[in-house]
């Protein structure tokens, strides 16, 4: 299945789903113009935030309709008060106060992410024109991660034009340690099945397989294989298992034999940032595959962030796999 016909089915997914997505960076073009595809194909509801008169006066010169958008001010919103209240509750054992709470929900990104916290919106898109350290904090400190996730880590959607795989960490988490690396394989299995609809086989990889060598590197894949196996044993999962025995039937038979994972993987989870990072580009560059993401997971409702070089297409499609993994 070539990007195209992935990215048009997660359109289509998402159509059908009607969730409402913020996309907070009305100062950037490129949101004017996404916020008004979004709309024009009935992928999703928008709300962008900002002052009105200024983003009604940046569509018209971009020649933008944004008939549909919602548009929320916070510095004019109703919403203003109890955002404040509700972050200075959440963030007062760090020593803010009151006033520095009511500045910060005035800031585009955090009331985005308390629009998402509160149920007024299902996912937050943004990092257009902000960093990404920016963009996660408003994530973190708004939303924050579910019960038994300790970790916000990301995933690559790899598209090859027979299989699709969950990749994951290639972005965020440089060394994670074994509880760490146990909730991103839980995020991914799970974020895998919403995205493409697969039931995930998840596959710890190494450069062992079940033993072959031993080293305190494979120690930490194994344990954290053993955590996932007793917070979610309704995941197939399966590790230590190298690449090759994870995704060709032959050799996992031979490697792994018994393995409910082995030669049958979609879901590969490296050990750290370097090997996940190299090996998606060399799936990517070598290997021809089609990248989509990094998609960050990990929090309690989608979040995420997008490349400061990001398209038009790009933000069209970021939210609309982020309606995909709003619940």
């Amino acid at each position: 299945m070539s990007q195209l016909q992935i990215l048009e089915e997660i359109r289509s997914k998402a159509a059908s789903r009607k969730k409402t997505i913020v996309l907070p960076e009305s100062h950037d073009d490129r949101v004017l113009s996404a916020a008004a595809e979004l709309i024009n194909k009935n992928i999703s509801h928008v709300v962008t935030i900002g002052n009105d008169e200024e983003i009604h006066s940046n569509a018209e010169k971009l020649g933008v309709n944004l008939n549909g958008v919602r548009i929320v001010n916070p510095e004019k919103s109703e919403k203003l008060s109890d955002f404040t209240n509700i972050f200075f509750n959440l963030r007062k054992h760090k020593g803010i106060t009151i006033e520095q709470a009511r500045e910060t929900m005035k800031d585009k990104l955090f009331f985005g992410a308390m629009m998402v916290k509160e149920g007024m919106a299902d996912a937050s898109v943004g990092g257009s024109a902000s960093p990404t350290a920016d963009v996660l904090r408003a994530a973190i400190q708004c939303v924050g991660m579910p019960e038994g996730i300790s970790i916000v880590s990301s995933l690559f959607l790899m598209i090859f034009p027979q299989r699709v795989f969950s990749f994951a960490d290639c972005a965020v988490v440089p060394d994670p340690d074994v509880s760490q690396l146990a909730d991103i394989a839980i995020s991914t299995a799970d974020n895998h099945k919403k995205l493409t609809g697969e039931e995930p086989y998840v596959a710890m990889l190494s450069f062992s397989t079940k033993g072959s060598a031993k080293h305190e590197l494979i120690d930490k894949v194994v344990e954290a294989t053993n955590v996932v196996k007793n917070k979610r044993p309704d995941l197939n999962i399966d590790g230590e298992l190298q690449f090759d025995a994870a995704i060709i039937d032959s050799v996992g038979q031979k490697k792994a034999p018994g393995s409910p994972v082995a030669g049958r993987a979609n879901v590969l989870i490296f050990p750290d940032l370097q090997a996940g990072n190299i090996g998606y580009k060399i799936a990517q560059r070598l290997g021809g595959a089609a990248a989509v993401g990094p998609i960050v997971q990990g929090l309690k409702k989608p979040l995420f962030d997008l490349s400061r070089g990001c398209s038009v297409e790009d933000i069209v499609n970021t939210a609309s796999i982020a309606a995909l993994m709003a619940e």
